[in-house]
């Protein structure tokens, strides 16, 4: 299945074609799982007297398309427990805001979707936030092994444009810079990303033993200090001297993250200008996710976050 906006449109004509499209997506041909009990295959669907639409209890009519379960009497639909769950933003915006950050490599602003769409500035920030929210990895997602890049970077300004700058030791000065560890899999290409508290052995130690099984990881990293005592946990550890101008020996490089953190830079410093550290996790999530992804077309990987859309629910609080 090939997708692209002009043939989405053609495919969610109305509301109810955009919840049919999201089953298809979410339950393929197969029959509905119920959020409530977990039950995949005791459901029928509740046909609106009219055919079309049901009236709500404020007396609007919806095109919402709803199940019951037989076996809990409990009623749903394919937005019930997912990221999408209790929204009044209609369905079609969501469908096509998803195919969006799927699609687009440098991520898409929210200002952006909130001119396109006539939303609210809030609400296009949280409806953004929530589908990167679907992007994060699952709980049990299993360690990578082989052969795995490990590196480092700063995202923000330059130290240099903070107000009362004085330049430090090495030039650098005072920064309010956040630091994030990469980790990619040469075998897969996946990859993961988390934002670290600073680059020492420590904090890098603890992101390394989350995502990786050491017994049976090769590292491939710089030759940065923290490394060297790390490195001696796995089954093997290699390192490139940058400072001596090494970049490859062999098949031993940082290249992989070296490239991923320059489209992730481009793109926050081109697309959303600048990213609070409060939030960063969510949108190192949104390009892990399509960095991860980039071999498949644009409908499969819709279609796998699709797949991570249940279970999870983002609330929004606003700040007093």
């Amino acid at each position: 299945m090939e997708l692209d906006i002009l043939s989405i449109a053609q495919r969610i004509p109305t509301e109810a074609d955009a919840y049919k499209f999201l089953e298809e997506l979410r339950w393929g041909s197969g029959q509905p799982t119920c959020p409530h009990c977990g039950c995949i295959d005791d459901h029928y669907f509740l046909t609106a007297k009219n055919g079309s639409a049901r009236k709500t209890r404020t007396g609007n009519l919806s095109q919402r398309r709803v199940w019951e379960c037989r076996a809990c009497h409990q009623q749903f639909s394919v937005l019930t427990g997912t990221v999408m769950h209790g929204t009044k933003i209609p369905v079609r915006t969501w469908v096509f805001v998803i195919f969006e950050l799927c699609s687009s490599k440098n991520g898409v602003a929210a200002r952006e979707i909130e001119r396109k769409y006539h939303l609210t500035p809030k609400t296009a920030w949280f409806l953004l936030h929530r589908i990167r929210e679907a992007m994060k990895p699952g709980p049990a997602l299993p360690p990578i092994t082989g052969r795995v890049v490990a590196d480092e970077t700063w995202l923000g300004g330059k130290p240099a444009n903070r107000h009362g700058h004085r330049a430090g030791r090495g030039g650098q000065g005072n920064t309010a810079k956040t630091p994030v560890m990469t980790l990619v899999s040469r075998e897969t290409g996946e990859v993961r990303s988390r934002v670290v508290a600073n680059v020492r052995g420590p904090a890098l130690r603890e992101v390394l033993l989350a995502n990786t099984d050491p017994q049976r990881t090769h590292l491939h990293t710089d030759s940065a200090s923290a490394y060297r005592s790390l490195g001696k946990g796995f089954a093997s550890h290699s390192a490139v001297d940058h400072l001596a101008g090494e970049y490859v020996r062999g098949d031993v490089s940082t290249n992989q993250a070296e490239g991923f953190f320059s489209q992730l830079k481009r793109s926050i410093d081109g697309t959303h200008h600048h990213v609070s550290r409060e939030h960063l996790d969510r949108y190192l999530a949104e390009f892990d996710f399509r960095h991860s992804t980039r071999e498949v077309s644009d409908a499969a990987r819709m279609e796998r976050l699709m797949g991570r859309v249940a279970g999870r629910r983002l609330r929004y609080t606003e700040a007093r």
